[in-house]
């Protein structure tokens, strides 16, 4: 009994302390990413139990290609703006909050719309080019000197026997037959030779509905991978072959049927590596959420997704061979969902976020070498639609619909212009 009550006594006096010490709590901040008291004590507890962990083979001084860029990237849907003079405004304010790239999809279904070698858009009056509204896009990230890293992902259903489907998640599976999906690769690629440089082919191939119904599989990926980036590289050698970002999950064995179909990110990229899929990209692509905890979280378990999880995709990378290649962030930041939205992405303040997404770019410029670009999830929609129907999607958000800058917005602004970053 006398020991149960000194160890009360111990543990309620450090709690005192620590509660009282604000450099104690801002060392907890430092190593948790959290700020309530007892999160910020599971987080310290939680770090302890990385030291048994095995250590990760960062290779943090090796040489590699694609990593000494500008770190400042953001993800826009130029696509959905009608009006070109919207597209202009927003790619005037992305370069104003001190952004150098526009992570950007070029959906094939928009783009070769009816049929294959199908390049005009039939779908409204008048006809026009379909590529019309993409030579805007790229003239006009030019004029801003900006840099377009362009996703090439989104089918049109004329490739797939199935069509289109009987609801949403075939709209993002893969074409029947690969040799469609290069063509169309090769032709983006030569139509903006020595303009456009990036491409990223597909998205989150290891989670539905990217992946459309069927099953998650790496090895079903690597075709489709390797068709596009020898096109791509056949009709630009000087192009630059970005992985489809992965999706950060734990999901050890995919489920059938879908939502739940997906997989471990880490598996997947291992078993991409098994079927012989380096020699196809030179980046790899990750998505770097912060979800349930700040910027700020030196965690390192696999079976938790935060800020530092890229660590381990890096650790793999290293273990394969490829030190030399990059890791950039297709997409990163905090969600700030209202009271009466769902948090299934994490929930933060304003202020919060305001706070959070430049302390992200902080470590990138700091402590992680092996990232290049960064990309923040995103720039704005074209419309109020996500918020009308109360999805968190909508509070990622720099730009309200009618252009009306977040905090979030102020903050990166005010951060770039104090902070070119070590890759200038």
């Amino acid at each position: 009994m006398l020991i149960l009550w000194v160890s009360l006594l111990v543990l309620g006096g450090l709690t005192f302390l620590l509660l009282s010490l604000p450099h104690a709590r801002a060392w907890m901040w430092r190593q948790s990413g959290e700020e309530a008291f007892f999160a910020q004590v599971k987080g310290i507890s939680d770090r302890a139990a990385d030291l048994a962990r095995p250590r990760l083979n960062l290779a943090a001084s090796a040489v590699m290609q694609h990593a000494a860029v500008n770190p400042y990237g953001v993800n826009v849907f130029l696509e959905q703006e009608a009006e070109p003079a919207k597209r202009e405004q927003a790619v005037i304010m992305a370069a104003e909050a001190g952004f150098h790239w526009l992570r950007q999809e070029f959906p094939w279904e928009d783009i070769e719309i009816h049929g294959k070698g199908d390049f005009e858009d039939r779908r409204h009056e008048p006809h026009r080019s379909a590529w019309d509204k993409y030579d805007h896009m790229v003239a006009v990230a030019e004029a801003q000197g900006l840099e377009l890293i362009v996703r090439l992902s989104n089918p049109p259903g004329w490739t797939r026997t199935q069509g289109e489907g009987e609801n949403y998640v075939d709209t993002f599976a893969p074409p029947d037959n690969v040799q469609d999906f290069a063509d169309f690769v090769a032709a983006v690629v030569g139509r903006y030779r020595g303009r456009i440089r990036y491409y990223q082919l597909w998205n989150e191939p290891n989670i539905y509905p990217e992946w459309g119904s069927y099953p998650i599989s790496p090895e079903g990926y690597l075709p489709l991978l390797r068709a596009g980036a020898e096109a791509a590289r056949a009709a630009d050698p000087d192009v630059v072959i970005i992985l489809g970002a992965l999706a950060a999950t734990i999901n050890l064995q995919p489920n059938d049927p879908p939502p739940g179909n997906s997989l471990n990110d880490l598996l997947y990229l291992q078993r991409l590596y098994d079927a012989g899929a380096a020699p196809y990209f030179d980046i790899v692509a990750v998505q770097g959420y912060g979800l349930y905890s700040g910027p700020t979280d030196r965690r390192m378990h696999p079976r938790v997704i935060n800020i530092s999880r890229h660590l381990f995709i890096r650790d793999l990378m290293v273990k394969n061979g490829d030190a030399h290649k990059p890791i950039w962030i297709a997409e990163m930041n905090w969600n700030a969902a209202p009271d009466d939205v769902d948090p299934r992405y994490g929930r933060v303040t304003l202020a919060q976020q305001a706070r959070y997404l430049p302390l992200a770019y902080q470590r990138v410029l700091d402590e992680w070498p092996w990232v290049g670009v960064a990309n923040t999830w995103y720039l704005k929609r074209a419309t109020d639609e996500w918020e009308a129907n109360r999805q968190p999607e909508a509070y990622f958000r720099l730009l309200a619909p009618d252009f009306a800058p977040q905090p979030v917005y102020d903050a990166m602004k005010a951060f770039t212009a104090n902070h070119t970053g070590r890759h200038e």
